[in-house]
């Protein structure tokens, strides 16, 4: 198995996530120019756009957290093989895919097809970042020594993407539900520290 420094994978990624999130903003340039030549109001760039600004603000939020959670993963990690190294590059197809997904959903508001879109980039997104904690479970030897992936961490990565997974099978199925779904990502974290409360570091995914 090789294994390599993941430092510049972390660069690498931190570089895409960085160009994800600005491009985010670009649709929201394109509103002044045009609030000028219809000789609107100043205010009219955010009272006639609520909708871009919403689904701007959510995927600044989205994008972010993915992120953190990324970043937080990768303080454990010292090494990386061949699984690890293409789940990240999926996970990062996710997140430069936002960017587009937010515009359908700044242009097309809760319309079933762009909310499952939406929520669906976000499910292998989750499902990603739960792989690549199970990869560096089931592998202690890429992992920071003394410092593996806890169970609870396991359980909490698995948790967002069955959280995720629901939200798309119900915005699929109840159209009021939409984006709301997404708010059951809070769930996972609690329902892990209830099951496990303080657990030791192990280094094998049977433990």
């Amino acid at each position: 198995m090789t294994e390599k420094s993941p430092e510049r994978l972390v660069f690498f990624t931190d570089a895409v996530v960085a160009i994800a999130l600005t491009l985010l903003v670009l649709p929201l340039t394109e509103i002044v120019p045009e609030v000028v030549a219809a000789h609107g109001e100043p205010l009219e760039a955010v009272t006639g756009h609520q909708q871009q600004i919403w689904s701007f603000l959510l995927s600044f939020v989205v994008i972010s957290r993915q992120w953190i959670a990324h970043h937080r993963l990768f303080e454990h990690i010292r090494a990386y093989n061949q699984m690890l190294f293409m789940v990240n590059l999926l996970w990062l197809l996710t997140v430069v895919v936002l960017p587009f997904a937010t515009q359908m959903v700044g242009a097309f508001g809760t319309d079933k097809f762009t909310c499952l879109l939406y929520i669906g980039t976000m499910v292998v997104n989750s499902t990603c970042h739960a792989v690549m904690s199970w990869t560096v479970r089931a592998h202690p030897e890429l992992a920071v020594e003394g410092d593996g992936i806890t169970v609870r961490w396991l359980f909490n990565a698995i948790g967002s993407a069955i959280a995720m997974a629901v939200a798309f099978l119900l915005a699929a199925v109840f159209h009021d539900i939409n984006y709301f779904g997404i708010l059951l990502l809070l769930v996972p974290p609690v329902v892990a520290r209830l099951v496990y409360p303080s657990v030791p570091k192990p280094a094998r995914l049977s433990e």
